[in-house]
């Protein structure tokens, strides 16, 4: 169940790959601000919620399929992508300090392979301008999850890193739904990929530490390579089955496929490993862990076999700068369909 691009999405693609993203955000941000304009991108593209909602790691989800992190990075955008209808926004990575990327260009399109090249290093406006737009949730938003990504401060030393994650989690804590602690910030040239696992440990302890002494409780995930030995992805799931972290999210971009490219790969060159990582966590952790599935989600079917392949939710990133909102409504269609199938 393939997709045709829009008129407005060839016309974005004719676009540099970043010219186009910032385009449509700003299209967006305008729409938004029409006094009939969050009704139009509900009609347009909010899939019907019957047999969508579900619970994931306790937090109630009217839709599995959300936006994953660096879309929409620094929560400009979340009145208009929950008018939109996605179950969840992830927002990041946030980092304590703004950051302003890698020099551009810094996402390039590989056109006859439907996949980006990412360089990013993660621009963002910091913790302070991120905090501002999550405190002020408003009759749009209180239905939407918000996830916060955390990921490394490009210009930090290295021993500062526990401190800058946890100072993230601390100042975010109460204003989002749940958190993916990233392992793999591998888009600038100072990369952040801690792999042993107590590397990993060293940075997670301090978050299940500081929410023991919370009311509210906050899922905590990791998010991971898909460069991963199977050794390395064994160490992670024996680290969600023996600590209180709470999923898993596989998987970020692929440097590996990128060596020829010079960057981190996303898209549909990642989609058959994507899955084929999820599946493999599922079932050595007997699904008994929440799996949020992103990398590669191009089309409705890829999302389909993703939560068949045991993701409880779907990130989309690559899959929307490309094909467009439409995604939205088409996978959701496709994952009901798949369920009532398998019923």
């Amino acid at each position: 169940m393939g997709m045709r691009r829009s008129l407005f999405q060839i016309l974005l693609w004719l676009l540099p790959a970043e010219v186009a993203h910032n385009l449509r955000m700003s299209l967006l941000g305008f729409v938004g601000k029409l006094p009939t304009g969050k009704w139009w991108l509900k009609v347009c593209h909010a899939p019907a919620t019957e047999g969508l909602e579900r619970e994931v790691f306790g937090v109630h989800f009217r839709n599995p399929i959300g936006v994953g992190a660096g879309f929409d990075p620094n929560g400009d955008r979340l009145t208009e992508l929950a008018s939109s209808g996605f179950g969840f926004v992830e927002i990041g990575s946030v980092v304590p300090r703004p950051q302003p990327g890698t020099p551009r260009p810094r996402l390039r399109r590989i056109r006859t392979a439907d996949s980006l090249i990412d360089n990013s290093g993660y621009p963002s406006r910091g913790l302070e301008h991120i905090l501002q737009n999550v405190r002020k949730r408003n009759k749009h938003t209180q239905n939407i999850v918000i996830g916060c990504n955390i990921g490394h401060l490009t210009a930090s030393h290295i021993e500062d890193t526990v401190k800058e994650y946890l100072r993230v989690f601390r100042n975010m804590y109460q204003y989002v739904d749940f958190f993916v602690v990233n392992i793999c910030c591998n888009t600038s040239s100072k990369r952040f990929e801690p792999r042993s696992r107590d590397a990993i440990l060293e940075l997670i302890e301090p978050l299940f530490e500081f929410r023991r002494g919370q009311l509210d409780y906050r899922p905590i995930l990791l998010k991971i390579s898909p460069d991963l030995t199977q050794e390395e992805v064994d160490t992670v799931i024996d680290i969600l089955i023996e600590t209180p972290l709470d999923g898993i999210e596989a998987v970020a971009g692929s440097l590996k496929m990128g060596q020829e490219y010079g960057g981190a790969i996303t898209g549909a060159m990642l989609t058959e490993r994507a899955i084929e990582m999820v599946r493999y966590i599922a079932e050595r952790s007997e699904h008994n862990y929440p799996i949020i599935g992103s990398g590669g989600m191009m089309q409705p079917k890829d999302v389909e076999r993703m939560m068949e392949a045991g993701a409880s939710l779907v990130a989309l990133n690559t899959g929307l700068r490309e094909n467009g909102f439409r995604l939205l409504k088409k996978a959701s269609r496709a994952v009901v369909e798949s369920e009532n199938r398998e019923k």
